[in-house]
């Protein structure tokens, strides 16, 4: 299995961000192929090293990596990432990590 971890910093907007987080940006990602899970985890946060301004961290599961690298280069997976940037625009406050994960 593979995931891209997604970890925003708190927004000056939280209305304005999860209104439009949950009601256009994860409909998009979930039409993505060979999209299979998303999970969402939030506050409270708890911060062991590092920044504590976290507000939200997304976990998108795709079978392989290679279905996840064809996914986002996908018309679905291209709309998603420029959706992205429309609500979260700076870069500074998004950190976006991708694992090919195995089982040891």
């Amino acid at each position: 299995m593979a995931r891209m971890v997604i970890i925003y910093r708190k927004p000056a907007d939280v209305e304005a961000f999860e209104r439009h987080y949950f009601e256009t940006h994860v409909p998009l990602v979930r039409k993505i192929p060979g999209f299979r899970k998303y999970e969402i985890s939030r506050g409270p946060v708890a911060v062991l090293a590092g920044s504590p301004d976290v507000h939200l961290v997304a976990t998108v599961y795709f079978d392989d990596f290679e279905a996840m690298k064809r996914g986002f280069a996908s018309p679905e997976g291209q709309a998603a990432g420029a959706d992205r940037r429309i609500y979260a625009p700076d870069d500074s406050g998004v950190q976006i990590f991708a694992f090919d994960d195995h089982a040891v």
